[in-house]
């Protein structure tokens, strides 16, 4: 009973929290720059806990090994975030207006339009660029998806990837709230679709990613393996990168060649991986 319900509630129940949480921010003018954290904290122990309730695959638990190391990962992964967000934070102060140009519920939904297709795109890029494919290719490393091992990142990609999208909406001139609620929403939706729960949503499927489909992502079978976008998944349906139909789920999850990489729990040779040379076979579509 308790598993059915929480498989039903589990993504309205994420989707209310962070509106609940934008539109207090707003109201009540609490600082963002507090509340993205604190965001972030509820969002990874609340999916961790619907792990253990309504498990995808109870083989991908992480071990007490895994959790240290992917501890570390995502350390390094808020570093690269902060290093990106205190960069563009100052742009998008500068170039957005203080009042939106737009109507605020119309403005909401172009800039999550615009940040989704540009991380969309920077996304796909990294699949297809050999350089930023060593960055991006560590967090393909794990073979099992959960919302642990979703911090497993060379900092350098997230900071490329994050700094590319805020200045993209920041260039816009997409106001500091609006990029602050996409923002948010984003990071809930990323963790969402790569927690290791057992959620179908159904048709919503075709317009907001699900954790059916972004473990399709992560198939060492690149013919299923597309959906690069984790918060719209309409951009896989306009450029051609959507594989999945109900009942669809990978046999195996990771790299296609996993010599091409250093394993997670060699931290340092991930770091330095980009600049080495050594083999690194693209995992593209």
């Amino acid at each position: 009973m308790l598993s059915a319900i929480a498989r039903r509630l589990a993504h309205p129940l994420l989707l209310l929290g962070v509106l609940c949480t934008a539109v207090a921010t707003l109201r009540f003018h609490w600082a963002p720059d507090r509340v993205s954290p604190l965001v972030l904290i509820a969002v990874i122990c609340y999916l961790a806990a619907l792990e253990r309730v309504i498990p995808h695959r109870i083989d991908w638990h992480p071990s007490g090994r895994e959790l240290r190391w992917y501890g570390a990962y995502f350390v390094l992964s808020m570093l690269g975030g902060g290093l990106a967000q205190g960069l563009v934070s100052a742009l998008v102060e500068a170039l957005g207006p203080s009042r939106p140009a737009l109507p605020f519920a119309v403005e909401i939904p172009l800039a999550l339009l615009v940040g989704s297709l540009g991380d969309y795109l920077v996304h796909r890029w990294s699949h297809h660029n050999r350089w930023l494919w060593r960055l991006h290719g560590v967090h393909h490393v794990p073979a099992k998806v959960n919302v642990a091992n979703n911090g497993v990142n060379h900092f350098l990609d997230v900071l490329f990837a994050q700094s590319v999208v805020q200045l993209l909406l920041a260039m816009i001139g997409f106001s500091a709230d609006s990029v602050f609620v996409v923002g948010i929403f984003v990071m809930a939706q990323g963790y969402f679709v790569h927690a290791n729960i057992d959620v179908r949503i159904g048709w919503l499927g075709h317009v907001l990613a699900g954790p059916e489909l972004h473990r399709l992502h992560h198939s060492t079978d690149l013919a299923e393996a597309g959906h690069y976008a984790s918060d719209l998944s309409l951009w896989d349906h306009v450029f051609g990168s959507f594989t999945w139909r109900p009942g669809r789920i990978p046999e195996a999850v990771g790299l296609t060649d996993p010599t091409a990489f250093p394993a997670t729990g060699e931290l340092g040779a991930t770091l330095l991986h980009p600049w080495r040379r050594t083999k690194t076979t693209e995992q593209s579509v």
